[in-house]
């Protein structure tokens, strides 16, 4: 990419696309178009293809959706299926018909099969078995758009990348403490205890493990892929942790010492969600933030983009 090049984000005003403008504008990019819910419906074919035609983009990061936790994905399957699918696929048309030099869209670890063919995940293994029943609607939908790049890279020459990506969290996140994914669920429910005076609650027994990686080391990482790789691409921090290790930092952070419970009949979705992130480090990316950073600074942002809450 050069720094004069049209670059279009959808989801633009979301978690990973707020990130990736911020970045790209600091790196001295001066056509980023970062594309949110109020500039068009991307479930809608023709107004896709009017906002792709109208912004004539030469690279595009695709990363709007309708995204869930594991609450949210098992209660919303249809729709998650629906929207999911009508976005992707009129994104990649458009990109296509609009003449793009290269797609980069944003997968996630669900679509890999459940039980794992082996660990940590590799790309290869996207397609070997079904994904985790917790989340096959979203998995399915996921899976569709790599097949949909596949076909139009044969039948078109479409450039492209598929970026598979770990547990992302940071600043804008949905922070919904019943549907959304699980750091920002447990911030949100770690500052409505704190200023209410109570317990927190934890879904699950803290088992589950996951790979975490803060928005904006997954934007430096998403650009790295979008200029040096092509196919499917793991990104990720390379660190496993426990959900109960995350809350045990949490804990220190927001200063909530003896004040956690742990609910085990809620579910704890995947026992393990690892990566294989040789093909990432190929380009030479490691990350500027630990987990512990990027906790403390989503938990003062989240902190200063709160009303004042009575107790």
């Amino acid at each position: 990419m050069n720094k004069s090049d049209k670059i279009l984000i959808t989801g633009g005003k979301g978690l990973f696309g707020s990130a990736l403008v911020d970045q790209l504008t600091r790196q001295g990019y001066k056509n980023v178009v970062g594309l949110g819910r109020e500039d068009g419906d991307l479930t809608h074919t023709e107004a896709t293809r009017d906002l792709f035609a109208k912004h004539s983009p030469d690279y595009v990061f695709h990363a709007a959706g309708r995204v869930y936790g594991i609450m949210g994905n098992m209660k919303n399957k249809a729709l998650s299926f629906y929207d999911n699918v009508m976005i992707n696929t009129n994104v990649v048309d458009a990109a296509h018909r609009a003449g793009v030099k290269k797609i980069a869209v944003m997968g996630t670890g669900a679509v890999y099969p459940y039980p794992p063919p082996g660990l940590p995940f590799r790309e290869e293994m996207i397609f070997m078995g079904e994904p985790h029943h917790s989340e096959d609607s979203y998995s399915h939908a996921k899976r569709a758009m790599l097949g949909m790049l596949r076909a139009y890279s044969e039948s078109y020459g479409l450039q492209w990348t598929y970026i598979v990506s770990c547990n992302l969290f940071g600043p804008r996140d949905r922070f919904d403490s019943e549907q959304g994914h699980v750091i920002p669920s447990l911030i949100k429910r770690f500052y409505e205890a704190k200023v209410a005076g109570t317990e927190v609650v934890v879904w699950g027994d803290g088992t589950a493990q996951r790979d975490f990686l803060y928005v904006y080391d997954a934007a430096k990482a998403a650009t790295a892929v979008m200029q040096q790789l092509e196919g499917p691409v793991n990104i990720g921090s390379g660190n496993v942790y426990t959900i109960r290790q995350v809350v045990d930092i949490l804990t220190e952070v927001t200063g909530m010492h003896g004040r956690v419970l742990w609910d085990a009949s809620k579910p704890n979705g995947r026992e393990y969600l690892g990566y294989d992130l040789s093909k990432l480090q190929s380009t030479g990316f490691t990350c500027d933030y630990t987990l512990r950073q990027g906790l403390e600074q989503t938990w003062a942002w989240y902190q200063n983009h709160m009303e004042p809450m009575s107790a």
